[in-house]
């Protein structure tokens, strides 16, 4: 049966109206995937429905936060009773110390924490404390990698950014990025040579644990060994950017999967049970150089909302006193991708997958995918006819090939059936 589109078409047509490109991000245009946007009005569990009444299997989760699926009745509960005492103070709550003390207990490395309002802000801010504790100017980040839309971040990125083309962004000045060392992930090669001509310049270097803007991609065997190795001797820092994968691929992170232990985590999503929420937070010796005890500056008014904290605090407690959640994810994660990848063989499609826990991505293209050389090369078009079928047939993954896919504790053996089942029509498509 054809999906209805009538009420998210108007809806969108109003949107570009008022808003640019109808969207508030841009991915969510679908302009990388062709077709309608639906226009979403409720979430249970793990579906969501459109303005049309259409239900889909939601493999998107609000990006990764939502691991225990839509609407879970103890973070809804937990926010109706913050909201009753009030929505925002602009002034210090108790419920900013409970979750603090939650999230430092599932980092060995970190002593303070400090909340703000989005992961983007937690990774400016981060990249902020690097220079001021090191005295030094250039960063390192990895080409592919997305860390938000701070200027000096916005270098060669992945995410929206390679779904659209752009190079960069406009608007950001060369000077505002001259300090930015871009590199391949998962080249050891390449980062000995930065460390070597920029020896004892480098601030920091941050880097996605697991990436998960383009595409799902892992490190290789003893990449993050390396990086730890190279700015400890370098006297640099380490900076993990857990925004996806913090509290998703285990309690205590990529860093716990891993063991490495970074010098600053930023942290998103998942920490405010689906609620706008970002954090960084180190050991003392870092984290006291933020203002009020040190030099560096960030505020916010926002930062610390009760309604975030109280949200995050449900969930994360939960997950602490759930850890047997991520054998599920795992098991029910390679359930799916394994079901759906062996397909495309005989439906004439070249395909490969990487998976790590409930992250996962199917690329089209000849594997492996390590890096973002390898993930460009993979078939747009044909992942965008993959897409419009899935959609067609209930299933929302997310619209663009360099994101990662999330899979959530409210995912059942019927939804994994259901998807694998339409996945086989829709690489018969793909291949069209």
């Amino acid at each position: 049966m054809p999906r209805k589109i009538e009420e998210s078409r108007k809806l969108q047509k109003r949107a570009e109206h008022l808003i640019p490109g109808g969207v508030n991000s841009p991915v969510r245009a679908f302009r990388a995937v062709g077709g309608e946007p639906p226009f979403i009005v409720r979430g249970a569990g793990s579906h969501i429905w459109d303005a049309d009444g259409n239900d889909y299997i939601d493999y998107i989760g609000s990006w990764g936060p939502l691991i225990l699926g839509h609407a879970a009745p103890l973070v809804v509960e937990a926010v109706i009773a913050a909201a009753r005492n009030g929505t925002s103070f602009g002034a210090s709550t108790p419920a900013e110390a409970d979750l603090a003390e939650l999230v430092i207990s599932a980092f060995p490395h970190m002593q303070k924490v400090r909340f703000v309002s989005s992961g983007t802000e937690a990774t400016m801010t981060a990249i902020r404390l690097a220079r001021a504790y090191t005295g030094r100017k250039y960063i390192v980040k990895f080409e592919g990698c997305y860390h938000g839309h701070a200027d000096a971040l916005l270098v060669k990125a992945g995410s929206g950014v390679a779904t659209l083309g752009i190079p960069g962004s406009a608007g950001v000045p060369e000077e505002f990025t001259q300090f930015t060392l871009a590199l391949p992930f998962n080249d050891i090669c390449a980062l000995d040579a930065a460390f070597e001509k920029f020896k004892h310049q480098i601030a920091c270097v941050m880097v996605e644990p697991v990436v998960g803007n383009m595409g799902c991609v892992p490190p290789t065997r003893g990449y993050l060994e390396a990086l730890r190795a190279i700015t400890s001797h370098d006297r640099s820092l380490l900076i993990f950017d857990e925004v996806m994968t913090g509290f998703r691929l285990a309690f205590g992170g990529a860093q716990e999967l891993y063991g490495i232990q970074p010098d600053i985590t930023t942290m998103g999503k998942i920490i405010g049970g689906g609620l706008p929420v970002g954090a960084y937070g180190g050991p003392d010796e870092i984290m006291n150089q933020v203002a009020p005890l040190g030099p560096m500056y960030q505020a916010g008014t926002l930062s610390g909302n009760p309604l975030a904290m109280a949200a995050g605090y449900a969930t994360v407690s939960y997950l602490r006193d759930h850890k047997e959640i991520y054998a599920k994810l795992e098991k029910i994660s390679g359930e799916l991708v394994a079901g759906v990848t062996p397909a495309p063989k005989d439906a004439g499609v070249t395909l490969c997958h990487n998976r790590v826990g409930s992250m996962f991505t199917w690329f089209f293209a000849e594997g492996p995918v390590t890096d973002w050389t390898s993930a460009a090369r993979c078939d747009t078009e044909a992942f965008g006819r993959f897409f419009r079928v899935m959609l067609q047939n209930g299933i929302y993954l997310p619209p663009s090939q360099f994101e990662s896919a999330f899979l959530g504790a409210a995912h059942t053996d019927h939804d994994i059936q259901q998807t694998i089942a339409a996945a086989k029509q829709g690489f018969a498509m793909a291949r069209a």
